[in-house]
């Protein structure tokens, strides 16, 4: 599961905190985390909103492709 340590460094990179993220995604820090360890997995509308507030495609998020832009 390689989106995990991507959603991990886009977080890290836009220097946000897993609190920040998970209001943006209406979820609680708690689960947030549990999606970065990858003991959760990752909600498809979880995954568009991290694509739209990152800018990135979610292929990108999914290490499909290095492309950052959608």
């Amino acid at each position: 599961m390689k989106y995990i340590k991507i959603i991990r460094d886009l977080r890290e990179d836009h220097d946000k905190t897993q609190q920040e993220i998970a209001d943006i995604l209406h979820t609680s820090q708690t689960m947030y985390a549990r999606y970065e360890r990858g003991a959760n997995e990752l909600p498809i509308h979880h995954l568009l909103t991290l694509c739209d507030y990152y800018n990135v495609s979610a292929d990108y998020i999914l290490g499909r492709t290095n492309q950052i832009q959608k």
